[in-house]
């Protein structure tokens, strides 16, 4: 098996996960096997069969999600905005490259079109093998999905989409960009009148800086801004 850093992560039976943007305290994960532990061009890809949460993604040493609980955060995303939208027919979504997102996006009844950009073609064939009830959001007949960076994606497209989801990883690694009030600003314009985005935007009992900071960019390029939290 090719091996990446983050499999350091792991002793005595246990991955931790140990960030510097929450210091003082880290997450654990009973393993009971490494499925798969590979570097991108990107990023460290790891996916662990776990003793409590069935297989989990882990990028550059950070739990991503688990099988076990998934489906909170993936419906969340996904149905605030959908159901918050009068008629939401044209949907991009920005990273969830383990396929959730768009599995849920699927579901609903008015959505015709889903275009999906993953900038890391190695997390999308990870979780099609590993978390495969996730990745089967990749076959949807709606779906269009172009591997390719996100942020330079928006910059080429205008009043397309009703809504925008943005299924990040934190903002440290290749989604750093993805936090920038830059970014907030194509993707108003990327948006038809009247469209809605939601975006990963961190944790408020962790990480309460990115939380207030992603809050500044969004109320500079749109009228109506809510925070909702989701556990998992």
């Amino acid at each position: 098996m090719e091996c990446c850093d983050s499999v350091c992560l792991i002793k005595d039976g246990w991955f931790r996960e140990i960030n510097d943007m929450w210091p003082g305290h880290y997450f654990a994960l009973k393993v009971d096997s490494v499925l798969s532990c590979v570097k991108s061009d990107y990023q460290d890809i790891m996916v662990l069969k776990t003793t409590n949460h069935g297989n989990a993604l882990i990028l550059d040493g950070v739990i991503q999600c688990t099988e076990k609980d998934e489906f909170a955060y993936q419906e969340m995303i996904a149905f605030l905005p959908l159901c918050s939208h009068p008629n939401p027919e044209r949907v991009l979504i920005v990273g969830g490259g383990d396929g959730g997102v768009a599995r849920e996006v699927d579901k609903h009844p008015l959505v015709k079109k889903i275009v999906q950009i993953e900038i890391d073609q190695k997390v999308i064939d990870a979780s099609k093998k590993y978390l495969p009830n996730m990745a089967k959001g990749f076959n949807s007949s709606k779906l269009e999905l172009k591997v390719c960076d996100g942020f330079e994606y928006m910059k080429c497209h205008k009043n397309e989409f009703d809504v925008i989801i943005t299924d990040s990883t934190d903002p440290i690694g290749p989604a750093s960009a993805l936090f920038s009030e830059s970014y907030f600003s194509l993707l108003k314009g990327a948006l038809r009148s009247g469209g809605i985005i939601c975006s990963q935007g961190g944790t408020a009992w962790n990480d309460i800086e990115t939380v207030k900071k992603t809050l500044d960019h969004c109320r500079r390029h749109f009228k109506e801004v809510r925070y909702e939290n989701m556990f998992v």
